[in-house]
């Protein structure tokens, strides 16, 4: 690609492997796409008018942008651009001023799990000021029961003890009766690895004092007198309740489903992640449910799947790169320990709360057990993807995928991920760079929890440190940005604001790690291209560039040149997929 100022022309031999590449994947014919060459003047579609901010260092701005047949077909200069692809039936769009960027990539959402956490049960999540009180969230609980009907559970999603008042007050099922002894409740905390629920639906699920704990690191938390306390730990430990749960339709299912994808793409998100299929409804309907999603011509993304590994079925036919540019699946998916500000990730050093405390958190596996889980698939190609959120968690992650790459001349092919990398050591990113291993990191932890970890849950040297980007960035290492949804929301805006000014949200809102901040182009690009990457898809999206698809974001304002607090409140104006503009 030549640079600004200049429309970028197609060259042999790049431009016929690259077009013909483009064409079988766009859907049009090869002679359609050679009559594209240069000085034809056939596209579809060409944006001028504002700024075109490409993720492509070799030109990072230009001024106009041509496609055709949902590709990017050529960029540069506009005079150049339109005198090069403009013909009789050329749309051109006149960006006003706004600016143009490659689609958001999210390379970690539970894509279901959020359909039916956030839209189908009752969402108490609280990401604003001030804090919830236990009252508050009992109130809020006590209203949606009078809206149930007959037969119904409540159950609800976004309840976090280290976002309430007073600090770390959770729910219990004496608390939760006080709502109901009639109706089983559950409740999810906000990190999906804890839940809540009422004496009804200890009941219900035959759950009681000597019932053993399950496997997969799940607990039924008891008090010190051996009773029940109504709290769960790690998801196998809430199968039994979701068994007893009515279940929505399948028409239900699939309004929210599409529901959650127009939610989704109108943050700017074209490309997203179902990182744990087969956790709410079983795995071949959930593979049924988003064949009939993506085929949807409404649909307003592209979906890469990763499979929950426990959850996959024995003589399992689906295979690594299965599917099409619309649904593919690329990756298995393990959870090696659970939430820091749940005070349940493994850490190697005890949590600094309450005071004087021996936890350190809990590891799901033992290392041979989780290796050999792991290995089989690894071994059929698919890509890894493991939950790691504490340094202990980290460091069994590290061994197993040293011990699967043992060997390789060439590890970072494979692209193994770690999920979150939030608290960590610098011994660690050297052992990332060392293995090939792009880390994905919830970097909302810095925005609303990064308070209650540095005063309260971890201490200031590792709070400092959460989310290590500076790091990562120094070595050269490819990494993302996630909301792991719906843990937190999505919003790529805002995790570049976060990504770049580090600030935590409780006023006077302090900067946590200055070292460990990025520029806005690093915070860009783990939205985008490096997000991409993660999921082997950075061939087609990602950034700006001849031959990639016509998926796109359009802004209010260009992220950068906006001071960099003030970049989450850029509005969305408009998204694109393959060239065609989404309406939600």
């Amino acid at each position: 690609m030549k640079s600004a100022g200049r429309v970028v022309r197609f060259r042999m031999p790049r431009y016929v492997v690259r077009t013909l590449i483009a064409a079988a994947l766009a859907g049009f014919s090869a002679p359609a796409a050679q009559a594209a060459a240069p000085g034809t003047g056939s596209a579809d579609t060409i944006f001028v008018g504002g700024a075109i901010v490409t993720v492509n260092p070799t030109a990072p701005q230009v001024r106009a942008l041509a496609v055709k047949g949902g590709i990017i077909v050529g960029l540069g200069d506009e005079k150049a651009v339109r005198e090069q692809w403009t013909g009789t039936t050329t749309q051109v769009v006149d960006l006003r001023g706004g600016t143009l960027m490659p689609g958001f990539v999210e390379p970690h959402v539970h894509f279901i799990g959020t359909a039916m956490q956030t839209l189908l049960a009752l969402d108490v999540s609280n990401f604003e000021l001030p804090y919830d009180t236990l009252d508050t969230i009992v109130a809020k609980l006590t209203a949606h029961l009078k809206t149930l009907p007959p037969g119904q559970w409540l159950t609800a999603f976004g309840v976090d003890p280290s976002r309430t008042i007073p600090f770390m007050a959770a729910l219990t099922a004496d608390i939760l009766d006080k709502v109901s002894t009639d109706v089983p409740i559950f409740v999810l905390n906000q990190s999906g690895h804890i839940a809540y629920v009422n004496h009804k639906a200890l009941d219900a699920a035959g759950i009681g004092r000597d019932t053993p704990n399950p496997p997969g690191g799940g607990v039924y938390v008891k008090d010190a007198r051996g009773n029940l306390t109504g709290e769960m730990l790690e998801l196998s430990s809430y199968l039994r309740f979701q068994a007893k749960m009515p279940v929505p339709t399948r028409d239900e299912i699939m309004a929210v489903l599409m529901r959650n994808a127009r939610n989704i793409a109108a943050t700017g998100i074209t490309t997203c992640a179902e990182i744990a299929l087969g956790t709410a409804f079983g795995f071949d309907n959930e593979i049924a449910m988003l064949k009939a999603l993506e085929a949807n011509p409404a649909m307003p993304l592209r979906l890469r799947v990763y499979l929950y590994g426990p959850a996959v079925p024995s003589g399992y036919t689906v295979r690594p790169g299965d599917g099409d540019d619309r649904l593919r699946f690329v990756g298995v998916k393990f959870v090696a320990d659970g939430s820091n500000q749940g005070l349940t990730g493994a850490l190697n050093a005890p949590y600094t709360y309450p005071k004087g405390t021996t936890n350190r958190g809990t590891l799901d596996y033992a290392e041979a057990d989780l290796l050999g889980q792991a290995r089989p698939f690894f071994d059929q190609g698919w890509q890894l993807s493991i939950h790691a959120n504490g340094d202990r968690a980290i460091d069994q992650t590290l061994a197993i995928y040293g011990q699967l790459l043992a060997g390789n001349p060439d590890p970072i092919k494979r692209r193994l991920r770690i999920e979150h990398f939030t608290i960590t050591t610098e011994a660690q990113v050297d052992r990332v760079k060392q293995l090939g291993i792009t880390p994905g990191m919830t970097i909302g932890h810095v925005d609303f929890w990064g308070q209650p970890f540095h005063d309260q849950i971890i201490g200031p040297e590792r709070a400092r440190r959460i989310d290590p980007t500076g790091s990562l960035k120094k070595r050269g290492v490819h990494f993302a940005f996630h909301s792991d949804s719906p843990v937190s929301p999505f919003a790529p805006l805002r995790y570049i604001s976060d990504g770049v000014t580090r600030r935590w949200q409780t006023p006077p809102r302090t900067v946590l790690g200055p070292d460990q901040r990025i520029t806005i182009d690093d915070a860009i690009r783990a939205v985008t291209l490096d997000a991409a990457y993660q999921m082997f898809v950075d061939d087609k999206v990602g950034s700006l560039e001849v031959g990639k698809w016509a998926d796109f974001v359009v802004l209010a304002k260009n992220p950068r040149t906006t001071d960099p607090k003030d970049i989450v409140h850029i509005k969305v104006l408009e998204t694109w997929l393959s060239g065609v503009k989404q309406s939600f």
